[in-house]
């Protein structure tokens, strides 16, 4: 126990969150937090799905005890596709465990979008850059958002809770980059099924089994 509240304590540092910050996120208080980091206390499977989700890495990394590499190097063919609409594409870039920063690159092909409905996630500095193509962010809420033609060479810097949408207007596919500093938990992840905090998993090795499968 105290191993894994060390490594939470550990990727928390990373991130630069404060106990409150993780605490928020992860739906506990800033005292459960803290008793888990300090080997004090335990946590389900769901909390501890959650903690991992506001760090911005899986459940079995916090298991994990190999000694990260120095460099990690990312192949073009070997990037991490993300499920997406449509259209278009999009690929992790920056690799688990996330520190200060998220990568991602995008494909959009013509008329293709991020959606009909702008969106937010958390509350970051976020920068959109064109590197091909030419599209539109719209940035603002629908109905009085901004539009912002983009070309090749083209970046705007923004908060992830401006509501905001991709839309490829042109006629060639768009190749873009977001980067996010620091890293957005994913909703999907935040609203996975709540549990007391001091429920006990029937082990710990469960968690990681089920992260893997």
């Amino acid at each position: 126990m105290t191993d894994l509240g060390t490594r939470i304590r550990v990727y928390r540092g990373m991130r630069g969150m404060t106990v409150r910050a993780l605490a928020g996120e992860a739906k506990a208080s800033p005292s459960f937090i803290s008793q888990l980091e300090r080997g004090q206390t335990s946590a389900s499977i769901g909390m501890l799905r959650r903690i991992a989700s506001a760090l911005g890495i899986t459940v079995a990394d916090l298991f994990n005890e190999d000694d990260e590499p120095a460099h990690r190097v990312v192949r073009r063919a070997g990037r991490p596709e993300l499920a997406t609409g449509p259209g278009t594409r999009k690929f992790l870039i920056s690799q688990r465990p996330l520190r200060t920063l998220e990568m991602y690159a995008g494909e959009f092909d013509p008329g293709s979008s991020t959606g009909d409905e702008p969106y937010t996630h958390g509350d970051s500095q976020e920068i959109f850059l064109v590197l091909r193509g030419s599209l539109t962010l719209w940035l603002g809420p629908a109905g009085s958002a901004v539009a912002h033609p983009m070309g090749p060479g083209d970046s705007v810097e923004y908060r992830t809770s401006v509501p905001h949408r991709v839309v490829n207007d042109g006629d060639e596919t768009a190749e873009v980059l977001w980067v996010i500093s620091p890293p957005t938990p994913s909703a999907g992840d935040r609203a996975d099924g709540d549990t007391a905090d001091g429920e006990t998993a029937d082990g710990q090795a469960a968690a990681v089994e089920a992260e893997q499968s």
